[in-house]
């Protein structure tokens, strides 16, 4: 039976990868085509006229493409940094440091992670108007600097996280600090890249707080940037234009995943272990 069921399973995997493969490959090939040729309802993913004509427009155009690229970059990596540095920290610290009110903040930390994010995007939006924080690059990377999910996962890899080890450390004259940014932090390579991967993803894709924070159009990111150009063209889309945008919205996704793969997939391993 297992002969039978076996190329079966491969098949059947095979034709939905096929499936959800698809549309990506097409918007790709799209952004190679002329708009008259992507109106023109064709599906083929091989260009009749190939061209660069449309990448060209969109980094020499009149829309501000460039600059949103550059402030998504700024947004990603920068609440990628402070993400990865202070859910660490916190992680480290409720899993390896006894102090008092450590449990209670734990569990008001998982009663805090049942709140749903637009329960929060008024009170949210209130807090960073009365802090001067709006139409800044600040309104969108401070309030997302903390993660409590990734905090919780943080802490459950740092509870396996050898004692002996960090004792061994004091004894080489290394403080607190110093033994969590030389030990602690490289021996979790792995979940740190998950974590990374998962915020970079989240902010660079983030559309909702930007709308809301950010008005001034130099400022917009690539995901709002891309939508207020699609919506002002009074009903006719520029489809070589926002698919171009599109691919180009992917190749930082796709370049990270590739240089944390390793790292990312051991640390998928071990937190469905966990």
């Amino acid at each position: 039976m297992k002969r039978i069921f076996r190329p079966l399973l491969y098949v059947i995997l095979i034709a939905y990868a096929l499936v959800t493969l698809y549309p990506f490959l097409w918007a790709v090939a799209a952004s190679f085509k002329s708009l008259k040729e992507i109106t023109g309802g064709g599906m083929s993913l091989i260009p009749k006229n190939f061209t660069f004509q449309n990448y060209i427009d969109l980094f020499s155009g009149s829309a501000n493409y460039p600059r949103w690229f550059f402030n998504s970059v700024y947004i990603a990596v920068v609440g990628t940094v402070l993400n990865v540095i202070i859910n660490s920290m916190a992680g480290y610290a409720l899993a390896q440091i006894s102090f008092r009110g450590s449990k209670a903040i734990f569990y008001i930390m998982i009663a805090a992670m049942t709140i749903p994010a637009q329960l929060l995007l008024i009170p949210n939006y209130l807090i960073v108007k009365a802090l001067g924080l709006f139409n800044s690059y600040n309104a969108v990377i401070i309030p997302g600097a903390i993660n409590l999910s990734f905090i919780f996962l943080m802490r459950q890899y740092f509870m396996n996280f050898s004692k002996q080890v960090e004792e061994a450390a004091k004894i080489d004259g290394l403080t607190r600090v110093g033994s969590f940014f030389r030990i602690a932090m490289p021996l979790a390579r792995p979940i740190i890249a998950t974590q990374a991967t998962f915020v970079f993803l989240g902010l660079w894709n983030d559309f909702t707080k930007v709308m809301l924070y950010i008005k001034d159009v130099k400022k917009f990111t690539l995901p709002l940037g891309i939508q207020s150009t699609q919506s002002q063209y009074a009903g006719f889309t520029m489809w070589n234009e926002i698919l171009t945008a599109s691919v180009v919205s992917m190749i930082p996704i796709l370049i990270m995943y590739i240089v944390l793969n390793k790292y990312f997939m051991k640390g998928t391993r071990m937190d469905g272990e966990k």
